[in-house]
């Protein structure tokens, strides 16, 4: 397989199609009718999935650094560039998105009825800027990117969304907006004071890099922008108020891509930018409190808000919360345990509640409620439907044997010697997230079947179970099998504890050194 990648010469097109694809499908769709529109976005999809399956094997798992990097002057006077590339963080980032975006597609077959052709070409641009954010390695391209994904999703709630669309699509766009607004003057400060040190005016996140200690006393104000930002994203409590209402209100694949790919932006940003860039604050006594602390409160608060839901999809929501929190306490965690189990975390999160969502769009499309009491022994109905409802639901709690307990007990390990107490208490979220999706189970799929509009419910379709199977089948198989994984994002992890913890050592004597077993003190 890879002498056949190097002999198209694979890796010096390929991040460049995969951004640019979904983009020039956007005319095709626009052009054609809107009976051929969710034809063409679903090729486009498809042939971007199978594009990016040869990243697995183009990606060299013994490197640590960037691979397949390409760069192209874009506005050179600026120092601005079109400079993009690859490492074991980012490409699972990217394989997930390209794998949940055709199933978004297809699972809007029947459910996007009007205004088809707009709907399929934003999601197009969509995955040009999930896409992008993944590979950009110039922070103006970063931030182009950032507000191209914002755009499509605002109108994908807005237009296509429930009954308070516009509501939860405003809010969604001014708290993600002002994050934004706050690290582009962040990104523009960084880049002035570092060019003033070493004369190159440069976006380049390696040069960045490299000189971000030379901007002195603006480092804790940098990073305050920056982690407001990503923390927006995340959500971390408490700004995670604007999640609940977009989730709820907006379409299947809204809902899922929000999920699966948009929320792992905030975490990726903290492993990518605010962390790397200025990890003498980010690791501060003071600063690494208030995070883990607020992560676990994420934790337990939105296991436990999640429990009283009446909506379903509500419910799922709350639970990322939750989930989220786990990825936080691993970043902060700072061990390649820890690291590599929020990369986990946040590739099982995507899976499951991907899978959570498009089973819960499903049963409304039948139903055309999502409240938990209007359901009850629909598992004489509907079993297949039960059957993956409750294995998917499994793996969200973190069931030994599917993919959440992996990432889950990792995080937990790894930090356990940095946060005891911490970690401690955010093992509570574990049995909370069985507590709140077993009931949830119960009173669904389970109990009396005493309500007649449940005794008409059709099973699952062919084309449902298409939409379904390959995400039951990466929850098995990194459930039972995580290691091709591990191994592949094991360098980029080592790479970045390493990288922080000796930039934070640096500030530090004694007692106070941090170390790659430990973690900081």
């Amino acid at each position: 397989m890879i002498q056949l990648l190097q002999s198209i010469g694979y890796d010096r097109w390929i991040l460049h199609a995969l951004v640019l694809l979904p983009l020039a499908g956007v005319v095709p769709v626009l052009l054609g009718d809107e009976r051929s529109a969710k034809r063409m976005a679903l090729a486009v999809t498809t042939l971007e999935l199978l594009l990016s399956v040869g990243l697995w094997w183009a990606l060299d798992p013994a490197q640590a650094g960037m691979q397949l990097v390409s760069s192209a002057p874009w506005i050179p006077r600026w120092g601005i560039s079109y400079r993009v590339g690859l490492d074991g963080i980012s490409l699972f980032m990217v394989l997930l998105t390209t794998v949940m975006m055709p199933l978004s597609v297809l699972a809007s077959w029947t459910s996007i009825t009007r205004r088809e052709r707009a709907f399929y070409a934003l999601m197009l641009t969509l995955l040009t800027g999930l896409i992008g954010v993944f590979l950009a390695l110039d922070l103006f391209l970063f931030y182009v990117f950032f507000e191209v994904m914002l755009i499509p999703m605002y109108f994908i709630i807005g237009v296509w969304g429930g009954a308070n669309r516009l509501y939860a699509a405003i809010k969604f766009f001014i708290y993600t907006m002002a994050g934004s607004l706050l690290m582009l003057v962040a990104i523009v400060v960084m880049v002035w004071k570092i060019s003033a040190v070493t004369g190159t005016l440069s976006f380049s996140y390696e040069h960045l890099l490299q000189n971000a200690g030379s901007v002195g006393s603006a480092a804790p104000w940098l990073f305050a922008a920056f982690a407001l930002a990503f923390a927006i994203k995340v959500p971390i409590f408490p700004l995670h108020t604007w999640l609940p209402d977009a989730h709820v209100e907006a379409p299947t694949a809204g809902s899922v891509l929000l999920a699966a790919i948009m929320l792992k932006i905030g975490t990726y940003g903290f492993l990518r930018f605010a962390v790397p860039f200025f990890p003498q604050v980010a690791l501060s006594p003071g600063v690494s409190r208030l995070i883990v602390v607020l992560a676990v409160i994420g934790v337990v608060y939105g296991a436990l808000v999640a429990m009283v839901q009446p909506d379903i999809k509500k419910l799922v929501a709350y639970s990322s919360v939750s989930h989220l929190g786990f990825v936080m306490l691993g970043i902060w965690g700072v061990t390649l345990i820890s690291v590599q189990g929020a990369l986990m975390v946040m590739i099982s999160h995507g899976i499951s509640t991907g899978a959570l969502f498009l089973l819960i769009g499903m049963i409304y499309e039948r139903r055309h409620t999502r409240l938990i009491d209007d359901y009850g022994g629909i598992a004489r109905v509907v079993p297949i439907f039960s059957l993956i409802l409750t294995v998917v639901a499994l793996s969200s709690i973190g069931l030994p044997g599917l993919n959440g307990f992996v990432g889950e007990f990792l995080v937990l390990l790894g930090s356990f010697g940095t946060y005891p107490w911490a970690t401690g208490i955010a093992t509570t979220g574990v049995i909370f997230a069985a507590a709140y999706l077993l009931w949830a189970l119960q009173r669904m799929i389970f109990n009396r079947l005493d309500k007649p509009d449940n005794e008409r419910l059709l099973d699952l379709t062919p084309r449902e179970l298409v939409v379904l199977v390959p995400l039951l089948a990466g929850i098995v198989w990194l459930g039972l099998y995580p290691g091709p994984v591990l191994r592949r994002m094991e360098p980029a992890s080592r790479r970045f504890v390493q990288t922080v913890q000796a930039a934070a050592a640096t500030t530090t004597t004694g007692a106070d050194m941090v170390s790659l077993e430990k973690g900081p003190r």
